[in-house]
């Protein structure tokens, strides 16, 4: 099930004979939770046609949003740094979400790209198993972890938080696209475009640390609510690691997809 928001509100969206439709789900409050992640079918509205452009952000105000760095062996080798023992966490602000069509403003002359698998928590948990994670994960989503290089690599410690966390920095979405749906996480296709030519190319089973083992050591030190969002690492190809060097111009069209989950397009100002 693809559920995604529309005026506000959630509501499933499917596509029937190459038309966008979507059916509201009644009774529903204003955020994807656990509780509209298991709706019934008797549960949802008349179905009504949309455009995909109008899909508003599918988790505005998480109470957490966490980051992975480093979580694939190619990506760290491009930007030569040694394989991580734990995953490497930093966390982005919500001010930085946004939708996942839209125009988002370049900061500074090196704003990078970097498409990510991002999962959304069901409900609140602390100590979480590999074996138990799937009971947490809401579903998935296509993610942008947009970056400021200058401000992230101005000191000798980089800055992550807040280099991603510019206006429109982490675009989100389309949808939320429960587990059910999804046959092989790591069998997906994550692909990125810059004016129409791919930049990054990868499967997901690539992860150095899997969706399990993310949720396992996160819940192991902090307690994961309901809502949270995890922007699980990005493969090889950023703009940073490429020599020469590449990096998003004002006039750009920025494109991210994985396989089933949907796609991004960003227009960048």
């Amino acid at each position: 099930m693809k559920l995604g928001m529309l005026d506000g509100k959630p509501a499933k969206v499917s596509q029937v004979e190459g038309k966008w439709q979507a059916q509201p789900i009644l009774g529903a409050d204003d955020a994807l939770t656990a509780s509209i992640a298991e709706v019934t079918e008797n549960q949802f509205g008349a179905a009504q046609p949309f455009d995909v452009k109008d899909l508003e952000i599918p988790v505005p105000v998480p109470q957490q949003i966490f980051a992975v760095g480093m979580n694939y062996v190619d990506h760290s080798k491009e930007i030569h740094i040694e394989l991580p023992k734990a995953p490497s966490i930093f966390t982005k602000f919500s001010s930085s979400l946004t939708s996942a069509n839209t125009a988002v403003a370049v900061h500074g002359d090196q704003t990078d790209w970097e498409t990510e698998l991002v999962v959304v928590i069901n409900q609140d948990g602390r100590n979480i198993s590999k074996a138990e994670a799937e009971n947490y994960v809401a579903g998935y989503m296509v993610g942008l972890d947009i970056s400021d290089r200058q401000v992230q690599f101005l000191n000798a410690t980089p800055q992550f938080s807040l280099s991603k966390s510019f206006a429109g920095f982490s675009p989100i979405g389309p949808w939320l696209t429960t587990p059910d749906e999804v046959n092989d996480l790591s069998k997906l296709q994550l692909t990125t475009h810059v004016n129409g030519e791919t930049m990054q190319s990868a499967h997901l089973d690539q992860m150095i640390f899997d969706v399990p083992a993310l949720l396992e050591y996160l819940s192991s030190i902090v307690e994961l609510k309901a809502g949270d969002l995890i922007f699980t690492g990005t493969p090889s190809g950023v703009g940073n690691g490429r020599r020469p060097q590449v990096y998003l111009k004002r006039g750009d069209v920025l494109e991210s997809h994985i396989d089933g989950l949907g796609d991004l397009k960003i227009k960048m100002i």
